[in-house]
This record gives C-alpha cells, sequence and structure tokens, in this order.
C-alpha cells in the first residue's frame, strides 16, 4: 500500500512556504512529500522493506508475496550449474533477502 499524505502536506506546506510562486512551491512540496512516502531519506541498511521494493505501511501477505517471489528468483540452487561468479552473486543476494526477511519479522513481532 502507498502512502499519500506527504505528498499532500509537501503540496500544502509548499504553497505557504512559497507565497511569491506558490506554482513551485506546490511542486517542491510535492516531490518531497512523495519522496518521504517511499522512504527515500532512510538508509537502506535501516530500511529491509526496501530489498523488496515496499514501504513500512505493507501487509505481511505483501511481503511474503515479494519474499517468495524474489527469493525464488534468486535462490542459488537455481544457479548451480552457472559460472561461479553469477552463482556467487546468487548466493549474495539471497542472504541479503534472508536478512531483510528476517528483520521485516522481528521487527513485526515487536509492533504487535
Amino acid at each position: 500500500m502507498n502512502r499519500w499524505y506527504g505528498k499532500v502536506l509537501g503540496l500544502v506546506a509548499g504553497t505557504l512556504l512559497f507565497r511569491p510562486n506558490p506554482l513551485f512551491g506546490a511542486l517542491i512540496g510535492t516531490l518531497i512529500g512523495h519522496a518521504f512516502d517511499r522512504d527515500w531519506f532512510k538508509l537502506a541498511k535501516d530500511n529491509p522493506y526496501r530489498v523488496f521494493d515496499l514501504t513500512s505501511d505493507a501487509t505481511d501477505a505483501e511481503v511474503d508475496q515479494a519474499y517468495r517471489k524474489l527469493i525464488s528468483q534468486y535462490h542459488p540452487d537455481r544457479y548451480h550449474d552457472a559460472a561461479p561468479e553469477l552463482r556467487e552473486q546468487a548466493e549474495s543476494k539471497a542472504r541479503e533477502l534472508n536478512s531483510a526477511y528476517d528483520r521485516i519479522k522481528t521487527l513485526r513481532k515487536r509492533r504487535g
């Protein structure tokens, strides 16, 4: 689920702050609000949802679906006959996916 309230607040704040040119302010505010909605200002290590191209508002089903899709794509067993470099990249990506998925599950247990 995509957040939308950052765009709306950015639009209003930009319009009010740039009174000489409210259209420019609205555009800048909306862009900054979009960046906040997509969690662009958080570091990738701090945000495990970024690995799955999701926001923190994603449901458990969305997280599970994204994890299954990506892990089936990058699972090292699919690359057992591939070049060693490709196999190592797949193993690295699978480790990253598993780590992010575990981190999301841990965060959600703490939250509720």
